[in-house]
């Protein structure tokens, strides 16, 4: 019988008893609906992840005693950094789990030109735990032991010079392929627009702060399948996939 992961922002250790908070205690509660004395494997982020044993799930609290540590280590050797250009509801979501799924270790939201999505305020900050809580959930079922950054939503220039590295922007128009290019000690930072891409005058700025314009093959992608393509592939090029 398979047994649940969950992440926890708590710490972690062989024989100890902790309570969950209101969040994870209603995932327990009602939408995993476990039960005293079934099983569940605990991960804070810290590397590797312990199995523990619920001995009180009830509407008042749920606690449980973790009996001991399990090594696992499934990141991958490659660290992906991504920017993403927010797209409209669901595609967005379903970029943002596969990322994680497919090993990306930070992913931060940004406003570009022609982002049809427009957040500000209140909505953003929803938007935005929305965000993190997908990445934590796909963490969770995907076994990472590492959840990956995601960080507050950021306008695509401020973005752009805080970059180092291998820097690649996926360009239909371009020439190069992943295959040309190389990381640097094992590091990769992705850019992908919006749907409607990048605007000419952003493709410049994005040169300019020495990003390589990438294409993945002669099709025009949509913005979530460019994503998960091109991790995919510098996946199989440099990290885990080989």
């Amino acid at each position: 019988m398979r047994v649940s992961r969950l992440y926890v922002n708590a710490s972690l250790n062989a024989g100890s008893r902790i309570e969950l908070d209101e969040d994870a205690a209603h995932y327990v509660r009602s939408v995993l609906r476990l039960r005293q004395d079934q099983s569940i494997v605990l991960f804070n982020g810290l590397g590797g992840e312990y199995l523990g044993r619920f001995s009180e799930v009830s509407r008042k609290c749920v606690r449980v005693e973790i009996e001991r540590y399990l090594e696992r280590d499934v990141e991958s050797p490659l660290t992906v950094i991504l920017g993403m250009g927010i797209s409209r509801g669901d595609r967005m979501d379903w970029a943002v789990q596969k990322a994680v799924e497919l090993g990306v270790a930070q992913l931060t939201p940004l406003f570009t030109e022609r982002c049809v999505t427009k957040l500000s305020g209140d909505k953003q900050l929803q938007r935005l735990r929305h965000w993190r809580q997908i990445a934590l959930h796909a963490a969770e079922q995907s076994g990472r032991t590492r959840p990956p950054v995601m960080d507050e939503i950021a306008e695509f220039t401020d973005w752009l010079g805080r970059q180092q590295g291998l820097r690649l922007f996926l360009d239909p128009c371009a020439n190069q392929t992943l295959a040309d290019c190389q990381p640097q000690a094992m590091r990769v930072t992705l850019l992908s627009g919006p749907e409607g891409g990048f605007s000419d005058a952003e493709r410049q700025l994005a040169k300019a702060a020495g990003f390589i314009p990438v294409r993945m093959g002669a099709r025009i992608l949509r913005t979530e399948t460019a994503v998960l393509s091109a991790l995919s592939a510098v996946q199989m090029l440099w990290g885990d996939f080989r």
